[in-house]
């Protein structure tokens, strides 16, 4: 209905500065656009923060990415966004810091030709256990279907607080992993390590802007028992 009950963070500009209106709500649907930009998208990455943090859950998503790229976003941006998880208190994020300490679940649309696959997982300043062992590869393809054109795909991410998380693509387990954690060799993540722990047991949810326009119809959270 509104934004009420969340916070935007844009690269080069303060907590809660919704520049340009790059997070709206219209029709009963939550958008992010860049129609309102003035020049080129410059990096302004965006994160929108839901308020409070989470530990235990299944986080149910419905997305459809729509029109053209900012102009000069990157290339690797083309139909890409995402939402974090486990991601860090937004008031510890720098002004200029590109993304949130965080696990990405990966949102992508095809290309019109090829394999894209989405639900993949990205760790900004993070590690996982993939397969039994420490995965510190910055990302890691789910094994979806690619959806090409403005369809709707629902995502669902299971979380089991620093236990098992599981990314799923229109009811399918397209990929799993446990253990997300801090990366003590990243810049951002070292300042969040306290006591030596880098376990990530709960933390705060938000949906990206990385300048292809993406809509979100749906966003539901459902908590689970420990």
């Amino acid at each position: 209905k509104d934004l009420a009950g969340w916070t935007p963070k844009i690269r080069g500009h303060e907590l809660g500065e919704n520049y340009a209106a790059t997070f709206r709500v219209e029709d009963g649907v939550l958008k992010v656009l860049y129609d309102k930009y003035e020049g080129p998208f410059r990096g302004r990455y965006g994160h929108l923060f839901y308020k409070e943090p989470f530990s235990d859950y299944v986080l149910r998503i419905e997305y459809r990415f729509v029109g053209e790229q900012a102009e000069r976003g990157p290339g690797w941006a083309i139909r890409n966004s995402g939402v974090m998880i486990h991601g860090e208190l937004p008031q510890t994020m720098g002004k200029d810091q590109d993304f949130p300490v965080s696990i990405e679940a990966q949102f992508l649309g095809g290309m019109g030709k090829g394999n894209r696959t989405t639900c993949n997982m990205c760790s900004p300043g993070t590690n996982v256990v993939l397969g039994g062992k420490l995965f510190t590869t910055h990302c890691t393809n789910s094994k979806s279907k690619t959806f090409d054109g403005d369809v709707w795909v629902t995502a669902e991410i299971e979380v089991h607080g620093g236990g098992a998380v599981k990314h799923f693509v229109n009811g399918e387990v397209v990929l799993e992993y446990e253990q997300p954690q801090l990366d003590p060799k990243d810049a951002d993540a070292k300042n969040l390590i306290k006591d030596g722990k880098v376990l990530l047991e709960d933390g705060y949810i938000s949906l990206q802007s990385e300048s292809h326009p993406i809509e979100f119809r749906k966003v539901e959270v459902k908590v689970l028992k420990k």
